[in-house]
């Protein structure tokens, strides 16, 4: 595979003699030159040991024109096949697998979630908290939470694990996790849990990285019947022949699954994850059988999996003679839908940051762009104006030189026109 890549990269130097490619659908430049620097960005990261290894990807108008990996994990190099830990680029899958179901009419997007999972009907908002014993007095939401809510994390609904200590707290003690399962679990026990419980800020008021992704999982199960694994398997991974991508991976592929790192909290020296690195997560759970389909982190992939994912949502939701879902729906996902509420430079759409005139003055990404990340130093967007699709992947937490996704970013549109 290595060898057809170098011979593949040789013929698109020589015959666009060593200095561009242009893609004339796009007018796309992408420097010759341009490679060599993101090459040297990420041997400087691995030469100075932030790192120990990166998979990146770069697709320009359908066709690669970046497919690397560099460093050594343990036993073995890192490869451009292997299977990644993809985190919270689960979320994306889910999100689409959500708005399939809203295709089918089986919901509109402002209906109450409560409809499917009541234990959500007249939710409570966190008042006071007491930090001695976790208890707390609640006051009534002003709404119910709805679809739209989840899918732009607007559902006041906190993170376990990584949110606010409060929400922290009771999620632990009512034992809701975050997707890293270690134990045997079911995902429609832990929803219905969830709706007893407060909610940290009034549905709609703002904009909070949260659960709703998992509770959105849960309600793809019930519109359709399917447990989330065979939903994603059967409509979603089979259809797109993306073969590789699981949330239970089999024994089979699993000397293909990549090694995870860490930094030293002291030292900053970069060392293979043990359980116990983030208390309550575990590394092995695509492995260790838990059963639990975390809609919002569960999955593992490859950049080729995912970039085939990604190029049916950049083709307005069809590939390859597969439509997977409607055009309408993609233009819902990757436009605005928070309105007014803030979130930073740009806007959140059903499931990914979207890019605004303001924002695409950072780095130079087109407006409209649209992506996500996950927990593990990955990064990934899509550039419909442009036509690319890039992603790169880590296998680290915590990472304490994140700039590197957005130098990664400024090299590939210093080479676009």
């Amino acid at each position: 595979m290595k060898k057809l890549f170098c011979y593949n990269i040789l013929c698109f130097v020589f015959a666009f003699n060593v200095s561009f490619a242009q893609n004339k659908g796009a007018n796309i430049v992408i420097a010759g030159s341009q490679i060599h620097k993101i090459d040297s960005l990420f041997k400087q990261y691995l030469d100075n040991g932030w790192i120990k290894g990166i998979t990146a990807n770069i697709s320009v108008e359908g066709k690669t024109v970046y497919n690397k990996a560099f460093g050594n994990q343990l036993n073995r190099p890192f490869e451009t096949n292997d299977i990644l830990r993809i985190a919270s680029q689960t979320k994306a899958v889910t999100c689409v697998a959500v708005m399939m179901e809203f295709d089918q009419g089986k919901f509109a997007l402002d209906d109450p979630i409560s409809k499917f999972i009541p234990s959500f009907k007249n939710p409570r908002v966190l008042d006071k908290f007491n930090k001695k014993d976790s208890t707390y007095t609640t006051k009534p939401a002003n709404r119910e939470i709805t679809f739209r809510d989840l899918l732009t994390h607007t559902s006041g609904l906190g993170y376990a694990q990584i949110g606010a200590p409060e929400m922290n707290a009771i999620y632990a003690k009512a034992g809701i996790e975050a997707g890293f399962v270690i134990k045997k679990k079911s995902l429609a026990t832990d929803m219905n849990k969830l709706g007893k419980l407060p909610l940290a800020l009034q549905p709609g008021q703002r904009w909070l990285y949260s659960l709703s992704i998992d509770v959105l999982g849960r309600l793809v199960e019930i519109t359709s019947g399917l447990t989330l694994d065979e939903y994603f398997r059967n409509k979603i991974f089979s259809p797109l022949a993306m073969n590789d991508t699981y949330f239970a991976l089999p024994k089979n592929k699993q000397n293909r699954l990549a090694t995870v790192y860490t930094e030293d909290p002291t030292t900053k020296t970069v060392k293979p994850w043990k359980d116990g690195t983030f208390p309550g997560a575990t590394i092995n759970y695509p492995i260790n059988g838990n059963g639990y389909f975390a809609g919002g982190s569960g999955l593992v992939s490859t950049s080729k999996d995912y970039g085939t994912f990604l190029s049916m949502l950049l083709n307005k939701g069809e590939l390859n003679g597969k439509r997977i879902l409607s055009a309408n729906s993609v233009e819902l996902m990757t436009t605005n839908q928070i309105g007014d509420i803030p979130f930073g430079d740009n806007y959140f759409g059903l499931g990914f940051e979207i890019i605004s005139e303001k924002g695409s003055k950072k780095l130079g990404q087109s407006a409209g762009s649209f992506g996500w990340g996950g927990f593990f130093g990955s990064t990934y967007w899509v550039d419909p104006q442009k036509k690319i699709i890039a992603q790169i992947y880590i296998q680290q937490w915590p990472f304490s030189h994140g700039q590197l996704g957005d130098q990664f970013k400024s090299i590939i549109y210093q080479t676009t026109k």
